[in-house]
């Protein structure tokens, strides 16, 4: 028996060293690969748009919304926000999509994403797109040392300054390596059409540039004029909703068992004073004053007052709630629109900074508002617009045209809360007053989000320095471009 053992022993010996080869296939789990797909990173890192686009705390910085019933959010309550959940998804998910393209081991294995050339562009315009709006909340943050993983777990801060300088470079460098080859896939915002994402970089170079116009008016004109003449983007553009829970539109989804913000009366008053008939999709009819006829007009539209104590005494009948154009299951949210282009050309032509002076700006400025109303669907045979557009509040003039533009563009960006918070800072105006019961130290509208607390934990040495540098730590501390 014992001998019988012990050439079992041997006979199972040579049959498994006989078939070692195959120990690699038995491992290889099929429906876990190794190899991430990219175009699932892509498209995972693009569903972060819909959280910068459809944020609530910086449209209630700039009065558009005021809260019904819980107002914390509307009287600054929060000063410090964490950063570290656009580092660990969006901003690790590029940078994954630019590593395994670089390395030459594994972009030959990625090519189902695009062409290796596309992915990486795609990847560095997107990671532009949002550290442009983590450095215009927080200013100084960890950029040139950040997304090493385990290799540096203390990156340094870089400024405010910096980031944008280098922000700018990346755009351009994005263009410049597009290669002609296969577009990217995941990609659904322009369906892999790499022309429309040149024109995408280009147009957030022009707005980047323009943020810098009075902290650095040299290189904002020459970076504005470079970008729009590199064609920027001809058509609004759109983060596409679905009517299905998985991929609904956010003011959807916050509306479903509660009506926590309302339309203010600041954007609702001044907007009808001026007949304004983008106020009429920009909130749905409050039914006390709703006539019952179907139809939105301004005076079915009442605004919550911004700086009441207790929004809570106020019912839902009497006052408006967001619009279906902004808070339908599938209403499509604006990452960056006509309005804003136009705009923003306007400004910069009653800058000096293109041709035709003022004239060139009064025309940009007409085409901006016309651009806004017909976003909304509200321009209908052209008669409203024209009547509004003749208002003398309204009408370019040369000696005033800055507040006009600033006014329009605070307007004209309802529901892009972040991009209005941030030009209503750069251009102060219009005048908003702070809520009179607010709960920050300064008592004014922050202008800047304090760093999450794990950061001086975490990263002291870091945080300090960059504090030190930056100034306080807390909503009252200017970003570099805000002077």
């Amino acid at each position: 028996m014992n001998s019988f053992k012990k050439l079992s022993v041997v006979l199972l010996a040579v049959v498994v060293f006989a078939n070692c080869d195959d120990f690699g296939d038995i491992n290889v789990d099929p429906n876990n690969p190794s190899l991430v797909k990219t175009e699932l990173l892509l498209t995972n890192s693009l569903r972060g748009v819909s959280d910068v686009i459809g944020a609530t705390t910086p449209m209630a910085y700039v009065q558009h919304t005021a809260c019904t019933q819980y107002n914390e959010e509307c009287r600054y309550q929060n000063v410090s926000f964490d950063f570290s959940g656009w580092y660990f998804t969006e901003l690790k998910d590029l940078q994954t999509i630019i590593d395994l393209n670089t390395d030459e081991t594994t972009k030959g294995d990625v090519i189902s994403g695009g062409s290796n050339a596309n992915q990486i562009a795609v990847a560095r315009i997107m990671k532009a797109y949002f550290y442009h709006m983590m450095t215009d909340r927080w200013g100084y943050l960890p950029y040139t040392e950040a997304l090493q993983g385990a290799d540096n777990f203390s990156p340094a801060y870089d400024s405010d300054q910096s980031i944008y300088t280098d922000l700018i470079k990346e755009l351009k460098e994005a263009v410049a390596q597009m290669d002609g080859g296969v577009g990217v896939n995941g990609d659904f915002i322009f369906d892999g059409d790499m022309d429309k994402w040149a024109k995408f970089a280009n147009t957030l170079r022009l707005r980047i540039a323009l943020r810098m116009s009075e902290a650095n008016p040299s290189l904002a004109e020459t970076e504005f004029v470079s970008a729009l003449n590199a064609g920027v983007i001809t058509d609004n553009v759109w983060y596409p909703y679905l009517a299905e829970t998985a991929n609904q539109n956010p003011w959807y989804a916050r509306f479903i068992t509660r009506t926590d913000y309302a339309i203010t009366d600041v954007l609702a008053d001044t907007m009808a004073a001026l007949t304004d008939m983008r106020l009429t999709a920009y909130a749905d009819p409050a039914p006390n004053a709703d006539d019952g006829d179907g139809v939105t007009e301004i005076s079915d539209i009442v605004g919550l007052s911004y700086h009441i104590s207790d929004p809570g005494s106020i019912t839902n009948a009497e006052v408006s709630f967001p619009g279906q154009a902004m808070r339908a299951q599938d209403a499509p949210l604006a990452i960056i629109s006509m309005a804003e282009v136009k705009l923003a050309q306007a400004e910069a032509a009653h800058r000096g900074w293109i041709a035709g002076g003022d004239a060139t700006a009064a025309t940009l400025y007409a085409e901006g508002i016309a651009a806004s109303w017909d976003q909304w669907g509200v321009t209908g045979d052209g008669t409203a617009l024209a009547a509004y557009m003749a208002n003398a509040e309204v009408a370019y003039t040369a000696g005033n045209a800055m507040d006009q533009i600033a006014y329009e563009k605070w307007v004209a960006l309802y529901g892009n809360g972040y991009e209005a918070w941030s030009e209503w800072r750069r251009l102060d105006h219009p005048t908003l007053v702070p809520h009179p019961d607010a709960l920050n130290t300064s008592g004014q509208i922050p202008v800047r989000h304090g760093y999450p607390s794990s950061e001086s934990q975490l990263n002291e040495a870091a945080y300090t320095a960059a504090v030190s540098a930056q100034g306080t730590d807390d909503e009252s501390t200017h970003v570099w471009w805000d002077n």
